[in-house]
């Protein structure tokens, strides 16, 4: 089967959270407390799919920072908070991103952005980063009013690009969202961002690296032997 579409989670696979860092470092004392706060918006959207919550991300972004606050003592101004949450839309990309992009569409391959945010704000994200040439289409999960790693959501982007889901690949930087991925038949491809290990309870792809150019390689790599 040939395999020419490639899906790429946004937010710290594609885009760079230190921005973000530096706001929660000013607003909370540490830069850490970034990494507090997605962790809280993740599990909250976790809990979201199991129990059929309807949301959104983005209010949920916004619960979990006045949560956190909260819990730390924190009294965050409207200005602080509302230029912590719009930071989102003005994130930079990897230094790896461009040249990636521009190696996959030279090798005619078809590139998604695929975001649990809304598709407002990929919209946004990806037009402020000077992404918008190389992305051939953006989907956002909030059609299906759910969130990654929810398997639904995943077949939901397979039905609305008219592919196989085993024709897919994701590109991921979390390995809650590879495993998602790969629990219901599609591929994926995990880039280790940070340090953190990869679950070993978890699904494990066929392509691990740490730089986003060498994800590619490897992607096109395997693809070619598999057409062939």
């Amino acid at each position: 089967m040939q395999r020419n579409t490639i899906l790429f989670d946004i937010n710290e696979t594609v885009l760079n959270l230190e921005p973000l860092n530096k706001k929660f470092k000013l607003a909370f004392g540490h830069q850490a407390f970034a990494s507090t706060w997605f962790s809280m918006l993740l599990h909250s959207s976790t809990v979201c799919i199991v129990t059929g919550v309807k949301t959104n991300f983005a209010i949920l972004a916004s619960d979990m920072l006045d949560s956190l606050a909260a819990r730390s003592n924190v009294v965050l101004t409207d200005a602080v908070r509302d230029e912590i949450l719009t930071s989102f839309a003005n994130l930079p990309p990897h230094a790896d991103i461009i040249p990636a992009l521009k190696h996959l569409q030279s090798a005619g391959y078809r590139t998604i952005a695929f975001s649990n945010s809304s598709l407002k704000l990929i919209t946004n994200q990806i037009n402020n980063a000077g992404l918008s040439d190389y992305f051939d289409e953006i989907v956002s999960v909030e059609e299906v009013v759910s969130f990654k790693p929810d398997p639904k959501v995943y077949r939901f982007v397979a039905n609305k690009l008219g592919q196989p889901i085993e024709a897919l690949r994701l590109v991921a930087t979390h390995d809650w969202d590879t495993h998602g991925a790969l629990s219901v038949g599609m591929n994926a491809a995990y880039i280790a961002r940070s340090t953190a290990s990869y679950n070993p309870q978890y699904k494990r792809p066929d392509v691990i690296a740490s730089c986003m150019e060498e994800i590619v390689d490897k992607i096109i790599m395997l693809d070619t032997k598999q057409t062939l």
